[in-house]
């Protein structure tokens, strides 16, 4: 699939082909990330960052589960 790169006020953008938005779910005023690879960059809706902590915080519920479990009590 191929996208075009344009220049937009005094920045660049890149123009997602129709099939292409689709299949990431993504419209107009959407945010995408790129992780860059070893073969380039991908290109995703979703925030890696936001990925990691939310590992971490799996990780400490799973650890703290009794814990969380009594606080949850009323």
């Amino acid at each position: 699939m191929r996208a075009t790169v344009t220049q937009i006020g005094n920045s660049t953008g890149l123009i997602l082909p129709k099939e292409a938005a689709a299949r990431l779910k993504v419209k107009k005023g959407d945010s995408v990330f790129l992780t860059e690879t070893p073969d380039g960059y991908t290109v995703t809706p979703y925030d890696p960052e936001f990925e990691g902590q939310m590992e971490a915080a799996r990780r400490g519920m799973s650890r703290y589960r009794n814990a969380l479990h009594e606080l949850s009590k009323k």
